[in-house]
């Protein structure tokens, strides 16, 4: 596994395309039978209780699948807390004891384990989050694991920029001194992990793995719909430390409901340092107020614009942007929402009215998701009741597409919804100014291609983008990125290729900024590691003679 850290280190070096783990699902890449064992593995935990070591004494779990509508009747431990932070203090002393290079090691076991899972956590994470079974393996599977290898390499990179000792001389005056000088890292405190409930394993892998590799204990605080996938990986990191020798409790669970939520009971515990949410922005921004004085590392949420001021094919374009507002029902953070469109887009040599281009972008949806198998590896399922509420909410008189289920053709409980769109004015916009989760977006008329730039960026800079799009000529490409970046926003420019929206490739991809209300961390950059450990050192006079 040393190879898989060298690889990534080198990759994030040059930013090149780099994965040592497998995106698919093909029983060509898998040893037999491990499709069929991985089902049955998560089939044989519906049911049942799953223990993952947390102290205490009531149960608690209450998911309900988005496909089948039937709950999974996997119950967990609710953590007492005060005995969860004793369990903690009694095992951190062994693990910050340990060298950064043992903590790594163990780090890259970590994820050769969750990548042994991968079918078995597929199916959990379909069955929690709603995410077809493509996305679920490859997206919760191999791109998740990208993500937290990533995370691996950046926080040895920082840690062995560090040297472990050092002779000084220097002379004062007549006379010379030699300091024999050791330096040791030391993490920080207890991070809680806040887990997101579409899409859990992205956030989790990264700010789990940097935590632990910088020697700070971590508590992973799932979302109360979506707790089995997070369980599993618990469960089997503990596993790994375990067998390695180690307390395993340096990791723990603290599973919670909506009703009795205990996320700020984590925080609230003195030994509490580092915070990494993902989720919400009204949640998110509390914590970054609320807790400022810990280290808080968000990534929540941003009105995603696409800027369509023209292409060289628009049925391309238009073609790219129904698959992202249409994958996992827009319920991914880099999921398009706000669709910024000109009096006329170019199509090649010619411009084409507003009014025609909005007809062809809903026949491009209805194209797309035309056949119920091909809706239901794109669309999946809702993960929540509450974004059916908030569609049925946003209907109104300028309503260009309605937001229909489609017939899943096995699962014909399932949740499911179609893209909804709606028209707005530049001017009258403020619906538009806010993230809409699930698969809602909006068609906004702009006065101009430039008036549809600045406006969009600065929705960015003000209320937050995780990702915007556009696609303009060539000699519109520079004005563009200037104007995302001044607005502390990335930017993908004519991007029409397979998977050209919604993807973000770890080693190469920086995802969030950190510079806009979306997020305040950045996957990944130095920041993300940097602050999760600190320097100490002794200085020692050498005697002479």
């Amino acid at each position: 596994m040393r190879e898989w850290l060298d690889g990534a280190v080198e990759a994030l070096r040059t930013r090149e395309a780099y994965s040592p783990f497998v995106e698919s699902p093909s029983r060509r890449r898998h040893p037999e039978g491990a499709h069929e064992r991985g089902k049955a593995a998560f089939e044989a935990r519906c049911g049942r209780h799953l223990d993952v070591g947390t102290p205490g004494t009531l149960t608690l779990g209450a998911e309900v699948s988005p496909f089948t509508a039937e709950p999974l009747g996997v119950t967990y431990t609710a953590p007492d807390i005060d005995a969860l932070f004793e369990r903690i203090h009694a095992a951190w002393p062994g693990w910050r004891a340990r060298s950064p290079e043992e903590r790594v090691d163990l780090s890259l076991r970590i994820l050769g384990a969750w990548a042994d899972q991968c079918f078995e956590n597929a199916y959990a994470t379909m069955h929690t989050t709603g995410q077809a079974f493509m996305l679920a393996f490859a997206g919760s599977g191999a791109s998740s694991l990208d993500r937290g290898l990533e995370a691996l390499a950046a926080a040895w990179t920082a840690m062995d920029s560090m040297p472990r000792s050092a002779s000084y001389t220097r002379r004062f005056g007549r006379h010379e001194a030699t300091l024999d000088k050791r330096y040791r890292l030391r993490p920080v405190g207890v991070a809680v992990v806040f887990a997101c409930g579409s899409y859990p394993a992205w956030n989790l892998y990264p700010a789990l793995l940097a935590n632990l590799a910088t020697g700070n204990p971590v508590v992973v605080k799932p979302h109360p719909d979506t707790i089995l996938p997070v369980a599993l990986a618990v469960q089997a990191a503990r596993r790994v430390l375990a067998e390695a020798g180690c307390d395993p409790n340096v990791l723990t669970l603290a599973p919670d409901t909506w009703s009795a939520p205990i996320g700020e009971h984590l925080l609230a515990h003195t030994a509490t340092r580092i915070v990494d949410f993902t989720g919400g922005q009204r949640f998110g921004a509390h914590l970054e107020r609320r807790w400022a004085h810990l280290q808080v590392y968000t990534e929540t949420a941003g009105c995603n614009a696409v800027v369509l001021e023209g292409a060289d094919d628009l049925e391309d374009a238009l073609g790219a942007i129904a698959h992202g507002l249409s994958l996992f029902s827009a319920q991914m953070c880099t999921a398009p929402q706000n669709l910024w469109i000109p009096p006329h887009v170019r199509d090649g040599e010619h411009l084409v009215p507003r009014d025609e281009v909005v007809e062809r972008l809903v026949a491009a949806v209805d194209a797309h998701l035309a056949d119920p198998s091909h809706a239901a590896a794109i669309c999946g399922a809702l993960h929540s009741p509450a974004t059916l509420e908030a569609m049925s909410a946003l209907r109104g008189a300028d309503l260009i597409r309605e937001g229909t289920p489609y017939a899943h053709p096995e699962f014909p409980r399932a949740r499911t919804a179609t893209p909804l769109i709606r028209r707005l004015t530049a001017e009258v916009r403020a619906l538009a100014q806010r993230e809409h989760f699930g698969p809602m977006s909006f068609v906004i008329e702009a006065e101009s291609p430039a008036a549809a730039l600045l406006g969009a960026a600065d929705d960015a800079r003000r209320h937050g983008a995780i990702a915007s799009y556009a696609y303009v000529s060539p000699d519109r490409v520079a004005a563009t990125e200037a104007a995302f970046w001044d607005a502390g926003a990335s930017v993908g420019i004519n991007l029409v290729r397979q998977r050209p929206m919604n993807f973000t490739a770890a080693f190469s991809d920086y995802h969030v900024t950190g510079l806009n209300p979306a997020g305040t961390a950045c996957l990944t950059d130095p920041a993300f590691v940097a602050r999760r450990f600190r320097v100490v050192q002794s200085k020692v006079e050498r005697t002479i003679g």
